[in-house]
């Protein structure tokens, strides 16, 4: 179930309020005070909703309001309240005594803005306009540079598919003699050249060893 409404709409003024409306509700607030707005509209008399009310009230008829133009002291305080709180206007008023929400609200957007953008001042993120353009430029080259590093690992990868690792350990040993190995099984002499790997071993008279 949504929020009930709060009071009966149907019988109720809309549009501009006359001056006889504004004095009961100016009248019946400086007797009994703010109070429940549900209920103020029935106990001033008036046919209006409890949200008109105090509309009509916060913005309009309170007596704390200021009129006339925003003062320069009020722009600058406003331009850093907004670069600590964003739109919170609702807040933003209640450090500028007299001005109401909705009426910062409209004036940051038809006049802060276009002062802010004139002094070359993003007005969302309080930074100036040139600066936030070479912060892109660099992403842009941060970025050229991170698919060079990709291309070269790619190319790498080939080159490394292409030309696989070869095994280059080495095994040295005697030159392989068939009638050598026969010699030795008929337990014959068998014999090295001298100088067999540059060492110079000499003759090796292998007669007296015997197969095992």
């Amino acid at each position: 179930m949504g929020r009930s409404p709060c009071c009966e709409k149907a019988h109720t003024n809309k549009g501009a309020w006359t001056k006889e409306e504004d004095d009961r509700l100016i009248a019946h607030i400086r007797v009994h005070g703010e109070g429940c707005w549900r209920s103020l509209p029935k106990a001033a008399g008036l046919l209006r909703c409890g949200k008109s009310c105090r509309l009509r009230w916060i913005n309009y008829l309170r007596p704390d309001l200021k009129r006339g133009n925003f003062t320069e002291e009020e722009d600058e305080l406003i331009i850093k309240l907004h670069s600590l709180l964003g739109n919170k206007w609702s807040l933003i008023a209640g450090r500028l005594p007299g001005r109401t929400d909705n009426e910062i609200k409209n004036y940051w957007n038809t006049h802060i803005r276009r002062k802010l953008l004139s002094r070359g001042v993003d007005p969302s993120t309080h930074r100036p306009i040139n600066e936030q353009h070479s912060l892109a430029d660099i992403t842009i080259s941060f970025v050229k540079e991170e698919e060079k590093i990709v291309g070269f690992e790619e190319e790498k990868r080939e080159k490394e598919e292409r030309c696989p690792d070869l095994n280059l350990d080495l095994c040295i040993s005697p030159p392989y003699q068939q009638e050598n190995t026969e010699s030795v099984q008929r337990g014959t002499s068998l014999f090295f050249p001298t100088d067999f790997l540059g060492l110079k071993t000499g003759m090796l008279d292998y007669r007296s060893m015997e197969m095992k």
